[in-house]
């Protein structure tokens, strides 16, 4: 009954929730991976401008 329901709200997005579903380790790895990357680089940025 979900399936059906989701089927007719979604349409054609359903099968991009698929291909994320199989795939969702190498996508949040990477999404988590961007964030800690932007943090750092914002670290360092700070550090640089607070010495001059």
């Amino acid at each position: 009954m979900v399936d059906v329901m989701l089927d007719f709200m979604l349409g054609p997005i359903r099968g991009i929730g698929d291909i994320y579903f199989e795939h969702q380790m190498i996508f949040n790895s990477i999404i988590v991976g961007a964030a800690f990357l932007k943090i750092l680089l914002k670290t360092k940025k700070s550090k640089t401008a607070n010495e001059a």
